[in-house]
């Protein structure tokens, strides 16, 4: 809505919720339709989006000369650039065409002759998401959304502000040649209305933040309503004693130079110390010619300072490690590394200075494969692939909103699974009706039959 400033959070959040409520009735085909129109309006709104990008770059360009932006999050919030504007658009045809994860029978009991239960996926309610520069962002989770019948209130960072507005308006415009309301996706662009709607937990059933760890923890502190997080990328990956040396470089240099910016690119490399002399020299000349920057631990980098000849760039762009590079999400193109002389030590390591997001190895054991994928707690554990396949789109969920490293209903990428819940649906076909009174220990009382029904639908 273009004109969302002049209304009060509670307006908002009301309207949210009333436009949920009138959706739950409204057949899942025009959920699809309304997907397919905002795909139209985004394709004819094209010019007018870019324009607006580019004044939000050059306005972010001033703040990352004057010091006060980082160049990470200014790459982030190009829609223009690459493939990128084409890919939010294939995103939402992927998200039409998806199944409908709502209705579906996820467990179905005969409790007695002619009563019958069955738990049945529906959308958990009102979404209240909150992310930082990639305005994108606005139409993944808008899409996601509406296919699983949730209603959003969506705010990005006020750096995408202008972009932001655009692609809001063509989200509502073409809700509006649908029988959804146009309230289904609202945005908003102050933080005063964030911390106003987050005291709002009787209109706003989840809070979903995508950004640092500090935005998360900020939200959870400051609000009723659960929250699932999506904190950054602390990702890592372990070259255990058997690795390959061709498949450690392809995806070393590729999780660390596919996208520098992205939360699932690797930050921290754990070389296993029998491969020092190996594996590493041949990893770290890869690394330097595409001009990463290593941090490195004294094992590790005197390997480096004892090669002959020495790459040009190693004086420059080679450095010693701090303990907090190795708490450090360096969304740029450096690269922590250290040695550890085990696979149980690297887990080790792992589990406590990751993000949670997502950690790989490199082996050619599968025990060190099938330990490495249990011991790790994050929500992505991979075997000989790069952390950038820890995606929503790549994973074939059409998009994400986000990838959680919590511990709630949904973990990792975050489609339209993770947008769904369940209620319980019970009906009696007796002709009195059941009544509980009935069951129990004793003469004259029913047993429940507890019997297992196959079904995929529920029968009214």
């Amino acid at each position: 809505m273009s004109d969302h400033e002049t209304k009060p959070a509670e307006t908002i959040a009301r309207a949210a919720k009333a436009a949920f409520e009138a959706s739950q009735l409204v057949p899942a085909s025009e959920r699809v339709i309304a997907l397919q129109e905002i795909r139209k309006e985004l394709e004819a709104s094209k010019d007018a989006i870019l324009l607006a990008n580019n004044k939000d770059l050059e306005a972010a360009q001033a703040e990352v000369d004057a010091g006060r932006m980082s160049a990470s999050l200014l790459k982030r919030l190009d829609l223009g650039k690459a493939d990128k504007w084409d890919s939010m658009l294939q995103g939402v045809s992927d998200v039409a065409a998806l199944p409908d994860p709502t209705g579906n029978v996820t467990y179905a009991s005969e409790l007695d002759d002619n009563l019958d239960l069955y738990r049945v996926s529906c959308p958990i309610g009102v979404l209240l998401v909150i992310f930082e520069s990639r305005p994108e962002v606005v139409v993944n989770i808008a899409a996601l959304a509406i296919k699983s019948g949730n209603a959003a209130i969506l705010k990005g960072g006020k750096e995408s502000n202008q972009t932001a507005l655009l692609l809001s308006k063509a989200i509502q415009t073409g809700l509006s040649r649908t029988s959804l309301p146009d309230t289904y996706i609202q945005t908003i662009q102050t933080r005063a209305e964030v911390s106003s709607l987050l005291e709002l937990d009787q209109y706003i059933d989840l809070v979903i933040p995508r950004g640092s760890n500090s935005l998360v923890r900020n939200i959870q502190n400051n609000t009723r309503i659960p929250v699932m997080g999506h904190a950054d990328g602390l990702c890592s990956i372990f070259l255990d004693e058997t690795a390959n040396v061709e498949k450690a470089v392809r995806i070393v240099v590729d999780s660390k130079t596919d996208y520098p910016a992205a939360c699932n690119a690797v930050e921290t490399l754990i070389v296993h110390e029998s491969l020092l002399n190996t594996v590493w020299p041949v990893v770290a000349k890869a690394l330097l010619a595409a001009d990463i920057q290593l941090l490195c631990d004294p094992p590790t980098l005197s390997v480096l300072h004892s090669l002959s000849p020495p790459p040009q760039n190693l004086s420059n762009i080679v450095h010693p490690s701090t303990p907090e590079s190795y708490s450090t999400e360096h969304l740029s193109l450096t690269l922590s590394v250290i040695s550890l002389p085990s696979l149980q030590s690297a887990i080790q390591f792992i589990n406590s200075h990751s993000s949670h997001h997502t950690d790989a190895i490199v082996t050619e054991s599968q025990a060190s494969a099938s330990t490495f994928c249990r011991g790790v707690d994050s929500s992505g554990t991979f075997v000989n692939a790069s952390t950038r396949f820890a995606d929503g789109f790549r994973y074939g969920f059409g998009t994400e909103v986000g990838i959680s490293t919590g511990r709630i209903h949904a973990r990792g990428p975050v489609g339209l699974e993770g947008l769904v819940i369940y209620k319980y649906m019970l009906r009696s076909k007796g002709d009195k009706g059941h009544i509980v009174g009935e069951f129990g220990v004793g003469e004259g009382k029913k047993q429940y039959k507890h019997q297992k029904i196959d079904t995929d639908h529920v029968p009214f």
